[in-house]
């Protein structure tokens, strides 16, 4: 079990003082990485208007780097994550490969599951967060780890990226 208290104070105090997006979201990602860990961290905000995802910061900027957009596919991921607004959870690289065309390379970086974090503001989803690890990784302990102590700080850093991002 982490230190549940040292990490969300390493966060506030991150956060308190995160001078530009980069930072906030590196923020979130050290917090999930102290609750849960994570191989692959990236969060993608979302223009469902568009029909479009962008990458606003990766942990493996030469795989998955920040830049351009994305369309957003219509499969059950995207049922799961944008209509239900729940988080998407995949422990095998067959799940992963059912929803994602990039299973290969996911799979090549040792990541086989996936928890994909909506972010919902003012009824509106407005960014996934996304962790990936090792087969079986996200377990429902850390499920619950993520949905009770991840969502809340995804939702701060996301109006505070924006608000820096202007």
């Amino acid at each position: 079990m982490p230190n549940l208290e040292a990490a969300l104070r390493d966060f506030n105090l991150a956060i308190s003082s995160a001078p530009n997006a980069e930072t906030a979201f590196k923020a979130l990602h050290a917090l999930a990485n102290a609750l849960v860990g994570a191989r692959l961290f990236s969060v993608m905000t979302v223009d469902t208007d568009a029909g479009v995802a962008r990458r606003a910061y990766s942990s493996d900027l030469v795989n998955y780097p920040v830049s351009g957009t994305k369309p957003i596919q219509h499969n059950y991921w995207f049922d799961v994550v944008h209509l239900e607004r729940r988080p998407f959870v995949a422990n095998t690289i067959e799940e992963i490969a059912g929803v994602f065309p990039d299973y290969q390379l996911i799979d090549s970086l040792g990541c086989q599951s996936v928890v994909n974090l909506p972010v919902v503001l003012g009824d509106k989803l407005v960014a996934t967060v996304n962790l990936l690890d090792r087969d079986g990784h996200f377990t429902s302990e850390r499920l619950s780890m993520i949905e009770v102590h991840l969502t809340t700080p995804a939702k701060l850093v996301c109006l505070l990226a924006d608000t820096l991002s202007t």
